[in-house]
C-alpha cells in the first residue's frame, strides 16, 4: 500500500520539474500548462474526503485495488496523449485514483496494526508520503535530461502492477455495504466538488490576478457558499458523504489544524527550494534535486529516533518539539542572499529533515489514534485532506509574497543604485568601485540592460525570504496549537487484550 501512495505522491513532484519538456513536446499554449497540474490537484481533493466511504461500501482491499489499477492505467493514457485534452483528462483520472491511496494508507495503519505497531506503521507510510515530494525532482530532472518525456509517467507503470497484485494478495477480505454507493447524496457530491474545484482555482489565480479581483472574489465566493451548504448537508443527513462530527472530537480537531500547517510549510518549503534554484542560482532540474536530497536523506537517518521517541513521549511535547524545530529551520533559510547555494542550504534542509516525522507522527496519533474504528476511513481522509489545502493555501501565500513584494523591493534597491548607495552595488554583485556616486539620469540603456537582471535577482531573493519567514511563523503558530491538545493519547483499544496479544479488533490479519 506504501508503494502505491508513494507512486502518486511522486508523480505531482516529478511531472513538475518537467512541465515545459511536456508542453514543447506536445506544443501545449504556455497559459495551458499550469492546468496539466492542476487538473491533477483538484480531482485529488475531490477524492481524497471521498475514500472513508468508499471504503464502506467497497472495502479496503478492492478500493485500494481499483486506486492503484486506475492510476496505472491513467499513467499510460498520459504518455499515450498527443495534446493537451487528452493529457488533461488522464490526469484527472490520475489525480482522482492517486487522492484515495493516501488517506487508505492511513487507515490501515489504525485498522490492520495493534497498537504496538502502529508508531512504526505511521512512520513508514509517513517517511514515504513526505520523502517523495523530495526526491522527486531528482527523478524528474533525471527522467527529463536522460529519456523523453513519456517517461515521467510510464515509470509508475510497474510498480503499479506489483503494489495492484501484492494489495490483491495480502489484504484480507471485509464485509462491506454496496447500498451506500445506491444511496449516495448526488447533490452533497456536487457541493463538494464545486467547493474543492472553486477553492483550488481560486487559490491558483489570486497571485497573479489579485485577490479583490472579481474572478478570483467569485471563485472563492462560490467556495464559501457550496462549502457552507455541504457541511449544513452533512451535519443533518443520515448517511453523509463525510462524517464532520468527528471534529467534535478535541485531538482530531487539533490534529486536523496541525495537519493544515504542516502541508503550509512541507509543500511551501519544497516549491520555494526550486523556485530559489532555478530563478536565482539558474540551476537545471537534476542540479535541484540532488541540493534538496539533503532534506529526504535526513528524514531517513532520523526517522528511527522519531519512532523511539513517539512511543516514549507524550504526543502534545512531541509535536510541539516538533514545530519548533521545523519553523528554526524555515527560519534559517530566510537570511538567503543572491549568492546561497547547496553550502548554504545544508543546514536549514538538515533541520527541517529531523524535525519533519516529529511533525507528522504525533499529530497523526492525536488526531487518530482515539477514534473507534468505524470512525477512521472518514477521519483519515479529512486528516490528510486538511494537509492537501494547507499546501495549497500555503503554496497561493507564498506566490502573493513573491509577485507582490519583488517588484516593490526591486524598485526600492533601484532608487538606492540611483542615488549612488555603494552597499546596493554589493548586494546586487556589482565589481567594487562601480559605483562612485549618484547615477545621471536618464541611465544608458546598455547599463540598464546589464543591472536590471541583477536587480531583479536580488529583489526576488528578498522576497522569497520574507516567504521563508511566513512559513516559519505558521509552524511557531503550530507550536501554541500543540498546547490545546489533549495530554494523553493512547486509544482504549490498545488497553484491550485483542490489542496487547497483536490481534486486529476486526479479526484479520495484518498482513
Amino acid at each position: 500500500m506504501c508503494l502505491g501512495m508513494f507512486m502518486a505522491v511522486l508523480d505531482i513532484q516529478v511531472v513538475a520539474t518537467s512541465l515545459p519538456a511536456i508542453r514543447d513536446a506536445l506544443g501545449i499554449p504556455a497559459e495551458l500548462m499550469s492546468w496539466i497540474q492542476t487538473a491533477y490537484l483538484i480531482a485529488e481533493v475531490i477524492a481524497i474526503p471521498l475514500t472513508g466511504l468508499l471504503t464502506r461500501a467497497l472495502g479496503m482491499r478492492r478500493l485500494f485495488a481499483f486506486a492503484v489499477g486506475a492510476f496505472t492505467l491513467a499513467s499510460i493514457g498520459c504518455a499515450a496523449s498527443t495534446g493537451f485534452a487528452s493529457l488533461v483528462t488522464a490526469r484527472v483520472v490520475q489525480g482522482f485514483s492517486g487522492g484515495m491511496l493516501i488517506p487508505l494508507v492511513f487507515s490501515a495503519v489504525f485498522l490492520l496494526f495493534p497498537f504496538r505497531l502502529q508508531g512504526f506503521a505511521t512512520t513508514l507510510a509517513g517517511m514515504l508520503a513526505v520523502l517523495a515530494p523530495t526526491v522527486g525532482p531528482v527523478v524528474g530532472g533525471w527522467i527529463t535530461e536522460t529519456t523523453s518525456w513519456h517517461w515521467l509517467f510510464l515509470v509508475n507503470v510497474v510498480p503499479g502492477i506489483l503494489a495492484c497484485a501484492i494489495g490483491l494478495m495480502m489484504l484480507a477480505r471485509e464485509d462491506t455495504d454496496r447500498a451506500l454507493l445506491r444511496t449516495l447524496d448526488a447533490f452533497g457530491l456536487a457541493l463538494l466538488a464545486i467547493c474543492l474545484a472553486s477553492l483550488e482555482i481560486g487559490l491558483k489565480e489570486a497571485p497573479q490576478r489579485g485577490w479583490l479581483s472579481p474572478a478570483v472574489l467569485a471563485l472563492l465566493g462560490a467556495s464559501l457558499f457550496a462549502g457552507g451548504f455541504f457541511v449544513r448537508r452533512m451535519l443533518g443527513g443520515a448517511t453523509p458523504i463525510v462524517e464532520l462530527r468527528t471534529f467534535r472530537d478535541r485531538g482530531f480537531a487539533i490534529g486536523c489544524a496541525l495537519s493544515f500547517i504542516l502541508g503550509m510549510g512541507l509543500y511551501g518549503s519544497v516549491y520555494l527550494m526550486p523556485v530559489f534554484l532555478a530563478f536565482v542560482r539558474e540551476h537545471g532540474p537534476l542540479a535541484i534535486g540532488v541540493v534538496m536530497l539533503v532534506t529526504g536523506v535526513t528524514q531517513l537517518v532520523t526517522s528511527p529516533l522519531a519512532v523511539a521517541l513517539e512511543r516514549r513521549t507524550e504526543a502534545r511535547l512531541l509535536t510541539i518539539a516538533g514545530f519548533l524545530l521545523f519553523g528554526i529551520g524555515l527560519a534559517l533559510s530566510a537570511f538567503s542572499t543572491r549568492e546561497t547555494d547547496y553550502d548554504g542550504m545544508f543546514w536549514p534542509q538538515i533541520v527541517r529533515g529531523a524535525a519533519i516525522m516529529l511533525c507528522l507522527l504525533p499529530p497523526t496519533r492525536l488526531a487518530l489514534g482515539r477514534l473507534a474504528p468505524e470512525q477512521v476511513p472518514d477521519a483519515s481522509g479529512l486528516f490528510n485532506l486538511m494537509r492537501n489545502l494547507g499546501g495549497a493555501i500555503g503554496i497561493a501565500l507564498i506566490d502573493t509574497v513573491m509577485f507582490g513584494r519583488a517588484p516593490v523591493l526591486g524598485e526600492a534597491l533601484r532608487q538606492r543604485l540611483v542615488a549612488g548607495d555603494a552597499s546596493a552595488a554589493d548586494l546586487i554583485g556589482l565589481p567594487p568601485g562601480t559605483l562612485t556616486g549618484p547615477i545621471t539620469l536618464p541611465i544608458d540603456p546598455d547599463i540598464e540592460a546589464f543591472v536590471r537582471p541583477l536587480v531583479e535577482k536580488v529583489a526576488l531573493t528578498q522576497a522569497i525570504n520574507e516567504a521563508w519567514a511566513m512559513l516559519a511563523l505558521a509552524m511557531f503558530v503550530g507550536c501554541a496549537l500543540a498546547l490545546l491538545a489533549p495530554a494523553s493519547t493512547v486509544p482504549a483499544a490498545a488497553l484491550s487484550p485483542s490489542s496487547r496479544d497483536g490481534t486486529r479488533s476486526a479479526g484479520h490479519p495484518a498482513g
